[in-house]
């Protein structure tokens, strides 16, 4: 499992081929900015509006209309892959069949290993969880907040390991520049010093290294799958279920009774989310290699 044969990735990147000129891929992801700039805040407004009347918890809906406004990163990859680069958007996912397969063989993977986790001891989080929802309000909207965590996570992994490292692999055979590239890009999405405070370099490095894993099983299975699964189920656990108080915790069933500006909390609990992603990332890449 730890080898690194990367050649389902000559399959994943062929469609970029034809036009993998450095120059498209910069005005690309200018054009993929530019929407998500103008389309995002019309969905977060739209979204906001839909439900800010049928539901009560106003943090449940500041949480959707977020979620939903990453949506706009989709299409702006896909208006680039049509206007700039002449090609479908379905083949930024790879042979789709195949990763859709593959994306609910990692899901299931990864959902055995979080069952086993949370049945097997040691029992608990290691610290005192706040309650944030009752159940079965939490439980009223869990589908739509979970669709929710779909388009955002998705959108990220279309963008970062979909677009990004196709049209630099396509451009480039080192996987310093389509792996790191990427990787450097998303850890800097992650900047965010005001919400992080001291933490901020903590959390780019955790984006970093989880951008790299994702880039990996990327290259591995030849298709996005593998890692909009991982990433999807690991924004589910930290968006819908634990969530840090500060940082889109509104939907979530439980809080941390610390936000992301704790130094020291986030300091002794960032180990043991480093080891769960890393375990993820263990189970996706058994299941590529059956």
């Amino acid at each position: 499992m730890w080898r690194f044969d990367y050649s389902a990735h000559l399959t994943f990147i062929e469609p970029a081929m034809g036009k993998a000129q450095v120059w498209r891929t910069l005005v690309g992801f200018i054009l993929i900015m530019g929407v998500l700039t103008g389309l995002g805040p019309l969905i977060y407004l739209a979204i906001f509006d839909v439900f800010d009347q049928r539901i009560e918890a106003q943090g449940v809906v500041e949480v959707f209309a977020t979620l939903f406004g990453f949506g706009a990163l989709t299409l702006g990859v896909f208006a680039t892959l049509y206007f700039v680069h002449d090609r479908l958007a379905g083949t930024i996912f790879g042979t789709l069949n195949v990763a859709v397969d593959q994306f609910s063989k990692v899901s299931l993977g990864i959902l055995i290993l979080l069952a086993a986790i949370w049945v097997l001891p040691p029992w608990g989080f290691g610290v005192p969880l706040v309650t944030n929802q009752a159940f079965g309000a939490w439980l009223m909207v869990l589908p739509i907040a979970v669709f929710a965590v779909f388009i955002q996570a998705s959108a990220e992994e279309i963008l970062f390991r979909g677009y990004l490292q196709q049209q630099l692999a396509a451009r480039f055979c080192s996987p310093w520049i389509w792996m790191v590239v990427p990787s450097v890009l998303f850890a800097f999405a992650h900047f965010d010093p005001q919400t992080a405070a001291t933490n901020v370099w903590l959390v780019v490095i955790w984006a970093g290294l989880f951008g790299a894993a994702m880039a990996d099983l990327t290259a591995r299975a030849g298709n996005l799958g593998p890692a909009i699964a991982v990433h999807f189920i690991n924004n589910v656990m930290a968006l819908l279920i634990v969530a840090l108080p500060d940082q889109l915790g509104g939907a979530a069933l439980y809080l941390l009774p610390f936000g992301m500006s704790d130094a020291e909390a986030m300091r002794a609990w960032m180990p043991a989310d480093f080891f769960t992603t890393f375990v993820m990332w263990l189970v996706a890449r058994l299941t590529i290699l059956r």
